[in-house]
């Protein structure tokens, strides 16, 4: 018998370190939290490549949740209590700002980010101001006013896939114009056949309605803080962001979740989860440096994995039409690639405040690029995230991201080939000059998204299946095989900590975290 419980958590990313922190600052519970990689935060990590920061896949923190806030507060507290004006912050150099104790602390981010289309740049969230319909031209902003009425009259009754939510919401022609070419990127398969949930998961309830309401509001308020409860996460204007990073906040949890005792192994890759009781089970797994295998066995399992990888390493008994279900579940894979530039072309000639030292840099955080006659899914300014993302602030630090599968001729490029690539897509839009770049790298994940097609339609059997194991607990973006967001993921791994400590067995309250159950039927106000 074990002489306290024991709690075996696979995965270091923001659900399984969510999970073990709450454990062993609410219960005697022990935790073992199995990682992989050799690295802390799953997607939500920071890679350090030579001073200069990369965030994968962009991380806004903002939440809806007081709980996740208070969190995240408790952690990181925000930049209000740090001591440093906004001018300030804007001036110090990385060497000054690490100084003293003012480095962990979360900062306050204008959310920036717009649509490249036609090699013209628009607003996102969409505005329909004078300069969005003077770039789109009269005879297009017909068209898309009379789509728009045309499927708020005659709405798609059942919303069978991707592409019908997004013409419901916002129209054919609007449709086809700014979501059509970059989802298709992200997900390489033609929008209709994505399930409608994708849509549930990301962007809920905007639509033309929501963005022209959310512009009026915003039009009569003198400013806006970060209590913004009533506000579509799209439309989201502010937010908070670790001053080094998403990573920072993760590694600062490792830190706690080691010195309240519990215990993190890094490179053991599970390879075997089998129940010897119905409250005890035992994970195996492959500790990758030593190249031996190592057991652990606990009383409760929180899986962050996966969920195919799951159930293809649950020894006991698994029904066919499950292990069907897990083997067809699909994943999009994600690229990466670090440009560091002396300057770069694209100017600051609109109306936005940058939290760059560079006062001449564009203030998006992010740009969905919409253009065919590239590969480029989206651009993002590490710049304007933090300044101390940066080691010369002088400098500009990009990061292209590219969607692609594990295998496919993308994910297979030759690394310096793929960096060429890269670098020729900006050139081709005229957002550099190739002589003003000095340095690159690239950074692959796999499985970054969790795919809505594949097998994706009876994942229900899989929810009935691993929901039969009274002490195993799915949560976060890869457990659920859910788009989930950060905040979502926590989300899930706090409630299944509840379900822990309060002997709950059922699992019905950790898959409805972050859904839409109703959003078929969802009216428009």
């Amino acid at each position: 018998m074990l002489e306290k419980p024991t709690a075996i958590i696979i995965g270091a990313g923001p659900g399984g370190l969510t999970a073990g922190l709450e454990l062993l600052e609410r219960s005697d519970i022990n935790v073992i939290i199995l990682e992989s990689t050799d690295e802390i935060g799953g997607i939500s990590r920071t890679v350090n490549y030579k001073g200069n920061r990369i965030d994968i896949g962009g991380h806004r923190f903002f939440s809806k949740s007081d709980r996740v806030l208070k969190w995240w507060s408790k952690i990181l507290p925000a930049d209000m209590d740090s001591g440093y004006s906004k001018e300030q912050e804007l001036t110090l150099t990385t060497q000054e700002a690490c100084s003293g104790n003012k480095d962990k602390v979360m900062l306050t981010r204008n959310r920036v980010s717009r649509i490249f289309y036609q090699r013209k740049f628009f607003e996102y969230p969409l505005k329909l101001n004078f300069e969005a319909l003077k770039k789109l031209g009269l005879k297009q902003v017909a068209k898309i006013g009379i789509a728009y009425i045309s499927i708020r009259m005659f709405p798609i009754k059942e919303e069978q896939s991707l592409e019908d939510f997004l013409i419901n919401r916002f129209g054919r022609v609007l449709y086809r114009t700014f979501f059509k070419d970059y989802t298709e990127k992200v997900w390489g398969i033609p929008c209709r056949d994505i399930k409608p949930e994708w849509g549930a998961q990301r962007i809920k309830g905007l639509s033309i309605s929501k963005a022209i309401k959310h512009s009026i509001v915003r039009m009569m308020e003198k400013g806006r803080d970060l209590d913004q409860k009533k506000v579509e996460t799209s439309l989201i204007e502010k937010f908070l962001y670790p001053k080094f990073g998403p990573g920072q906040l993760w590694e600062e949890v490792s830190d706690r979740i080691i010195g309240r005792g519990g215990k993190v192994h890094f490179n053991s890759k599970v390879s075997g989860i089998k129940w010897e009781t119905e409250e005890r089970v035992e994970v195996t797994v492959i500790d990758e440096v030593n190249n031996c295998e190592v057991k652990y066995t606990g009383n409760f399992l929180v899986s962050t994995m996966p969920v195919k990888e799951l159930i293809l390493g649950i020894k006991n008994s698994v029904p066919n039409d499950v292990r069907d279900v897990a083997n067809g579940l699909a994943y999009r894979d994600f690229i990466t690639v670090g440009v560091l530039l002396k300057t770069i072309k694209i100017q600051n000639k609109e109306d936005h405040p940058t939290h760059s030292a560079l006062k001449n840099l564009i203030a998006d955080n992010w740009i969905y690029i919409q253009e065919n006659d590239v590969k480029l899914g989206r651009l993002q300014i590490f710049n304007n995230w933090s300044p101390y993302m940066v080691a010369n602030s002088d400098q500009v630090w990009l990061g292209l991201e590219y969607f692609c599968n594990e295998g496919d001729d993308l994910w297979s490029m030759d690394e310096s080939d793929l960096i060429a690539f890269a670098i020729n897509e900006l050139i081709r839009l005229d957002f550099i000059n190739r002589e003003d770049v000095l340095d690159n790298t690239v950074i692959k994940v796999k499985k970054a998204y969790p795919a809505y097609f594949g097998t994706y339609d009876h994942f229900e059997l899989i929810k009935e299946f691993t929901d039969s194991f009274p002490n195993m607990f799915l949560v976060g973006r890869n457990g659920m095989h859910r788009y989930n967001n950060q905040d979502h993921s926590m989300l899930s791994a706090m409630v299944a900590v509840d379900n822990i400590l309060t002997g709950q067995k059922e699992k019905h309250n950790i898959w409805n975290v972050n859904t839409e159950s109703n959003y078929h039927e969802s009216k428009e106000e």
